[in-house]
């Protein structure tokens, strides 16, 4: 039986397949855009869209009680070159600051305004791609802690993440650890620089990360939502990797010469410590609690395949 389901930032790279998604299964889908211009899409999509200031919390708040739903789901970040400009990894904190807002300040609203309409539960949107403790194996489950970066440009960002998990898990809701989206829209920038010979290999490049397609991200946050499911799980794909593996693939899937390397002291110079420490001592994440708790099966089991098809 179909749900009445709040995206906040349904028109996002993941927003637009999550919506499209729970359409195809027969709920009814409220999505929030900030941009008017954008309502025409949601409504070909047939989802009743909505603008809505994340930041606002009387926009939040009269957004949820009109729509009325039964699940709140948070994907609002503003990373796109429209809203934050071009990516710069050496000053995260500046790129993602009012992603950062939105994960607490945003968060805060959506649940305040769930609390007050009765809304059950929400699902909302965490990160785990390279981003495990750096002690011990390569790959983390769900029990190990995330790495916060402290004394870098990152550390802000990954602490508002973490401040997500908290009061999301307090509310008895759901946070979806994704790893790093591919998929269309997702890596065109970094497939740009990888062409251009700008998207060095650091050190030795045995830095894990995790990746997920879209498609994938979307059908366990479908999942999560159907199934009212609480706690955290890491959304990736079956093959977490070296940048030494990973790197390489990419380019020559999209037609490019094989990646330069730089030294760890250069790279730190150029591109910071965030940059660094994802090649160099990066942790990737294991996906068997999700499959094993919310049934998730993937499409896109390996960004081997994945980025080929991508970019074929």
């Amino acid at each position: 039986m179909g749900m009445r389901v709040f995206v906040a930032g349904g028109t996002g790279v993941l927003g637009r397949r999550l919506v499209s998604q729970l359409l195809d299964r027969g709920h009814q889908v409220t999505a929030t855009t900030t941009s008017a211009a954008k309502l025409g899409q949601l409504a070909q999509m047939g989802a009743d869209g909505v603008v809505m200031d994340g930041l606002d919390a009387a926009s939040v708040g009269e957004a949820v009680a009109t729509a009325r739903p039964e699940v709140i789901v948070h994907q609002m970040t503003a990373i796109s070159t429209a809203h934050a400009g071009k990516p710069d990894i050496k000053h995260p904190d500046r790129w993602f600051a009012r992603t950062n807002r939105l994960r607490t300040e945003g968060t805060d609203h959506l649940l305040a305004a769930a609390e007050a309409t009765g809304v059950p539960h929400v699902v909302a949107q965490g990160y785990a791609s390279w981003n495990g403790i750096r002690e011990g194996g390569w790959v983390k489950s769900e029990q190990d802690p995330l790495d916060l970066l402290e004394g870098t440009a990152a550390h802000v960002g990954l602490k508002a993440l973490s401040r997500v998990e908290d009061v999301v898990l307090k509310a008895g809701g759901a946070v979806m650890r994704y790893g790093a989206f591919y998929g269309p829209g997702a890596i065109d920038d970094q497939v740009e620089l990888v062409r251009k010979r700008k998207y060095p290999l650091v050190g030795r490049g045995t830095g894990y990360s995790s990746w997920v397609h879209l498609d994938d991200a979307a059908s366990a946050t479908v999942l999560a939502v159907e199934q009212k499911a609480t706690g955290v799980f890491n959304i990736v794909d079956d093959e977490p990797a070296p940048a030494s593996d990973w790197l390489p693939h990419l380019a020559a899937c999209a037609g490019a010469k094989r990646p330069m390397r730089i030294p760890v002291w250069l790279a730190r110079l150029l591109a910071g410590d965030q940059a660094v420490v994802m090649m160099t001592e990066g942790r990737g994440f294991s996906n068997a609690k999700a499959k094993r708790e919310l049934g998730w099966q993937l499409r896109h089991p390996s960004w081997r395949q994945g980025f080929k098809e991508e970019l074929a």
